[in-house]
This record gives C-alpha cells, structure tokens and sequence, in this order.
C-alpha cells in the first residue's frame, strides 16, 4: 500500500481559494492527489496554487462562477477529458449570509439566501462530477455543513436550515450514487479557530455578533463559542482538511451517507 493516501486521484475543490478549499486543496497535493482548484476569485486560487507548486505538487486553477450550471459542467468535462476522469470532489464555497437576526426582524430574502445559495451550488456541482465518477474508479463526494443543522438556537434561522438542508441532500445522494460505487459523506465542522486569520468570510460573518458582545472576532470565537464545546476548543482548519484527506481515500472505503462530526463535542451524536 502506497504511504500517500491519494495517490493517482484527481480531487476537483469549489471554494478552492477560500480558508477551508485551500487547506485542502494543500493536504491533498501532499498525499499525492492532482488537484483543480475552481472559485470566484483567481487571486486567492494563485496563493493556494504557488503553495502547493511549491511543496512539488500538481495543481491547475480555474475562475469558476459556481452558480452558473453550464460553467460548472464545461469545467468537470475538461477536468475529466485531461485527467481520465474524476475521483473526489469537495464543495467548500461560501455563501454570506445573515446569523443573530430573530424572525420578527428577518426578510424573506434573508432567510432564504443561504439556503437558495449553498443547496444550490452543492446539487450543480455534485451533478457536475457524478457523471464522471464510479464504475471502474470510485468516487468521493464531499459536502460541509454546521452545526446549525441540529442546534436549537434564535437567530439562526436560514443558516440552521440550510445546514440541515445540506446534510439532507447528502444522506439522499449517497443513497442514489451508491450502486455506481460513488461515495457522499458531509464534514460537520464547528466554526473554525484559525479560519478568519486566513482569510475565511466567517470574520464577516461574526463580527456583529462579535462586536455586540465588546469583542473581536478571535474573543468570540475563543470564549463563548470554544466553551459551548466539550473539548473546550474549536476545530482547526488542519483538522479538517486531514479528516477530509482520510474520508475522500479507500482507507474509509465502507463511508457513505454520513455526517462526520467535528464540532468538538457541541454536539454529541
């Protein structure tokens, strides 16, 4: 057995640029993956790539508007005509949303926007990849959701439910992938510690909850929300982007249809 978990794989990451896509995007080239990194902007996607080149490791990056369908199937073709086809995929695009609105005060527009958003860009780019996964080379989808997806907390609203909207969609997928020997598992990580110093849309994403308790991001983040864990931490962005690197190789052959669970014990399954 080869050492490197994802050796002669082709990983294909939506939201490559971003905190979490890119430390994937990186764990993967180092276990031996060839990785196309696809996202909005081609700045962030360089980083992650001049990162990975420069560790040896095989990488090509593409502006990919995530929400245009077509786009997305034009890209997954090309990814699978070079490279022979494609065995992982992870979405980790973001989508800003609203948290710490109660429903008096929401819009529907509001509420909507993260569901619309992430289901969305998760059913155009599994379609997208499913076609060219399975068979003779199985496939791994990928999908993130949040805690959110089983919390009962105000002002959580569109966030809770699109997170339970994700988990769904993957449990349903893998169900209907599984005879072609394609594999869907979600990673439920709990905000990540380390994720706004790089560049995550989660320092926006918190910094009115933040600012409304006299703190910065890092306070919220290390005080209330850390102590709502068991561990009494929150994940790492390292931590997630190894577990995802385990789950996507045949070391987790017999995964499907589950949610892996690394809030740090904010929630207990």
């Amino acid at each position: 057995m080869s050492g490197l978990l994802l050796e002669n794989k082709n990983a294909v990451i939506y939201g490559g640029g971003g905190a979490i896509g890119g430390a994937t995007a990186r764990v993967f080239a180092r276990e031996g993956a060839m990785v196309f990194i696809a996202g909005r902007t081609q700045a962030k996607l360089d980083a992650v790539a001049r990162d990975i080149a420069a560790m040896g490791g095989t990488i090509e990056t593409a502006q990919v508007d995530v929400f245009d369908q077509q786009e997305v199937e034009e890209h997954a073709d090309a990814i699978a005509a070079a490279a022979g086809g494609i065995d992982i995929a992870l979405n980790a695009v973001s989508v800003m949303h609203d948290q710490g609105t109660s429903l008096a005060d929401l819009s529907l527009d509001e509420f909507m926007r993260p569901i619309d958003g992430f289901l969305r860009t998760l059913f155009i780019t599994s379609k997208a990849v499913a076609r060219h996964m399975g068979r003779k080379r199985p496939g791994v989808i990928l999908t993130l959701s949040e805690p959110g997806a089983k919390l009962a907390v105000g002002g959580i609203l569109g966030h809770g439910v699109s997170a339970a909207g994700k988990e769904a969609f993957s449990r349903l997928l893998a169900a209907e992938l599984a005879p072609g020997d394609i594999r869907v598992i979600d990673i439920r990580p709990h905000a990540v510690i380390d994720a706004p110093a790089a560049g995550s849309y989660t320092k926006d994403l918190f910094e009115r909850s933040a600012t409304a308790g006299g703190q910065s991001v890092q306070e919220f983040l290390e005080g209330g929300m850390a102590e709502g864990t068991l561990l009494k931490r929150l994940p790492k962005l390292a931590e997630i982007a190894e577990t995802a690197a385990f789950l996507a190789s045949d070391r987790a052959g017999a995964m499907t249809g589950t949610v892996v669970n690394l809030s740090g014990g904010a929630l207990v399954d």
